[in-house]
């Protein structure tokens, strides 16, 4: 009886691992709840086929990541199905750090015998990108060399991906030149490495020898090399590579449009792009979300709201579906052409809205002045119960910076992990300095520097001496230099120390700031402006 009592239990297990399997894949949450709800009444071993992994992996997958975590924590030993589920949806939806949480607790599962694998380390690496942490990615790179999966290929094209992103191409070209395989991803992804960097005659060469190797460039390859043209200002490259496609009997298609008009708008090229967004409707091509989200940066840069109008316009007529990123890139341009109301109304009007959302309008609201009402909104997100990350406490501190609310903006700053679970980053750093330096706190400002856990930034620096100068404090800016033995770098920080020596009749100085601009070869563009 008791055989018969199991065989008919796990029969029901069966049947829910399926329906679960299926709500993974098709990303559907009501389904689930109701398996859950099933579970929770049936006699059945959690740890038949790994079935509390699989639920946790159900509620990731459908977005809903608050029961996905209350389930986690109730789980006694989760596997490393469970772990990856969590740190895999946090990453894609934009919660890096949180990630990053639950890879530390993974590692210190290793004494239950739970261990990473190879999908955990690439999407860990993802993290890392998101978080812009070469530390942390090289951390990483280190334990895969100790788990001797060093030369797994989907493991070696993640670890190209976070060093080329990172900026720290060698790295990338390290672990490439290593690989005792590739495929068309990691000549690609080295690819993208190298035009990350700007180094676009490396680039260039790569997918070259890509084909005398016998690999086909695929549109991920020829997007990679229009879209580094055209974000290193190099128009006529983007173009060419463009036509080289169309001639080499590839016809350009959504993916391919999208990649030369979002590169052209990274570039700064807003006008060109807007005409090749125009070219791409004559050719037959109905955007989408991709398409809107690149180009109407490219409406702020410009400050057209007009054209930011027609593009909204357009996204009805054409029926398209206003998703989270659509309805964040329609708030930001509004802000950045002034129209906060318009802002306010995409925003209030956009039914699934999550924390890039959330993040768009508080930033509009700071930026604006409008400094009670993004404080307002950041407190409403948390009754909203929305998970905040590291770009909302950059929107929030940067609206205490414009509003001159020093004690509210130091108050949010020190409790950021303990009240919000976001980690503080350089960024944040840069606010609070920014914004002391402001209200004339700037001993208060050296302190916080002299405390930073983190590398001090060009940023970071370039508020303080700001501050100095406004202040006349240039004993502290000097201290400053003499503390960190600081490398000027940006010609903002040579111009504002140059200024403090000026201001003070110290000529003598002023000069020696100018002979190591010049032997340095550092020079100021000259201002411009629209009108």
């Amino acid at each position: 009886m008791k055989n018969l009592l199991k065989s008919r239990t796990n029969l029901f297990a069966d049947h829910f691992c399926s329906v679960l399997q299926k709500c993974m894949k098709e990303k559907v949450l009501k389904p689930c709840k109701q398996i859950h709800g099933l579970m929770l009444t049936a006699p059945i071993d959690k740890n038949y086929l790994s079935i509390s992994s699989r639920l946790i992996g159900a509620y990731a997958s459908c977005g809903d990541l608050t029961s996905a975590k209350f389930l986690f924590r109730g789980t006694e030993n989760p596997n490393v199905f469970a772990f990856n589920w969590m740190i895999s949806a946090l990453t894609f939806t934009g919660f890096h750090q949180e990630a990053m949480y639950y890879f530390s607790l993974l590692q210190e599962s290793r004494k239950n015998g739970v261990l990473p694998n190879n999908y955990t380390f690439c999407v860990v690496l993802k993290a890392c990108v998101g978080l812009m942490d070469m530390n942390k990615g090289k951390e990483v790179h280190g334990m895969v060399y100790k788990m001797g999966i060093e030369m797994d290929i989907s493991v070696c094209n993640a670890l190209i991906d976070m060093h080329g992103k990172c900026g720290n191409i060698f790295y990338a070209r390290k672990v490439f030149d290593r690989m005792p395989m590739k495929d068309v991803a990691s000549w690609t992804s080295m690819i993208c490495g190298c035009a990350n960097v700007g180094d676009m005659k490396e680039s260039v060469f790569l997918f070259e020898r890509m084909k005398l190797e016998g690999f086909e460039p695929n549109d991920f390859t020829w997007n990679a090399m229009i879209t580094g043209y055209a974000r290193s200002g190099n128009c006529n490259g983007a173009v060419e590579f463009f036509s080289m496609m169309s001639e080499g009997g590839l016809v350009p298609d959504l993916v391919t449009w999208n990649a030369i008009i979002s590169g052209f708008v990274q570039g700064g090229r807003a006008q060109e792009a807007m005409e090749l967004f125009h070219d791409m409707l004559i050719a037959g091509i109905k955007p989408n979300q991709v398409t809107v989200t690149g180009l109407l940066p490219a409406c702020g840069m410009i400050c057209s709201v007009g054209r930011g109008k027609e593009i909204h316009g357009l996204i009805y007529r054409m029926g398209l579906y206003i998703n989270v990123y659509v309805a964040s890139a329609l708030i930001d341009m509004y802000s950045k052409c002034g129209s906060v109301k318009e802002a306010w109304n995409v925003f209030y009007t956009n039914p699934s809205r999550n924390v890039v959302s959330w993040n768009a309008m508080i930033g509009c609201y700071g930026k604006h002045g409008m400094v009670t009402s993004a404080l307002e909104l950041f407190d409403k997100m948390q009754d909203e119960e929305v998970q905040a990350n590291e770009v909302t406490m950059v929107s929030v501190l940067s609206a205490c910076v414009h509003g001159g609310l020093d004690k509210k903006g130091m108050e949010i700053f020190l409790s950021m992990w303990d009240s919000y679970n976001v980690e503080t980053n350089k960024e944040h750093y840069a606010c609070v300095v920014d914004l002391l330096c402001r209200c004339g706190r700037i001993e208060e400002a050296y302190d916080v520097v002299k405390q930073m856990p983190l590398e001090v930034t060009e940023s970071v620096v370039g508020a303080f001496f700001n501050g100095c100068k406004i202040h006349e404090r240039r004993d502290l800016a000097e201290e400053m230099a003499k503390y960190l033995s600081v490398e000027l770098k940006k010609p903002g920080d040579f111009v504002t120390l140059s200024h403090m020596y000026a201001s003070k009749g110290d000529w003598g100085e002023v000069q020696n700031v100018r002979k190591v601009m010049k032997d340095k070869r550092v020079y100021k563009k000259p201002g411009s402006s629209w009108v």
